[in-house]
């Protein structure tokens, strides 16, 4: 089942031209993520700070596939595609009306404290494993 996170296109997302500036698609799905993990009832800023773990960007594929615009309302879709060890790999899609504006997929890695791969901790594994993702 895919989270859901809707978006309104502002003016200050868009370019000279009116259509979304390519680099806010990237800040849409990271803020569509940052609330997957809220409604799995991750606290980012709790697990920081009891393990000393966070999650990072390691690849992002990216397809812009049609222009959205000012006053667009967009849909923000995330589904976990695959879990690993200290890797979680998501597929992201802006829809416009139903129709696919922007497609990516995301590698995330559970990094440590020196910024060296860590595993992802057992009850984390858990929640992202669970019926909502």
């Amino acid at each position: 089942m895919a989270h859901q996170f809707f978006i309104r296109i502002y003016y200050e997302d868009t370019d000279l031209a009116g259509i979304v500036y390519y680099a806010n698609y990237l800040k849409f799905i990271e803020r569509a993520r940052t609330e997957w993990v809220a409604s799995l009832g991750i606290d980012q800023m709790a697990l920081k700070a009891s393990d000393g773990i966070v999650f990072a960007v390691r690849r992002v594929e990216a397809d812009y596939l049609r222009p959205a615009r000012f006053g667009d309302d967009l849909l923000v879709e995330t589904t976990l595609q695959a879990i690993g060890g200290a890797r979680l790999v998501l597929d992201q899609g802006i829809t416009r009306g139903g129709e696919r504006v922007f497609q990516a997929v995301v590698t995330l890695v559970c990094l440590a404290d020196d910024g060296h791969a860590a595993r992802l901790p057992v009850a984390v594994r858990a929640r992202l494993s669970g019926p909502l993702h």
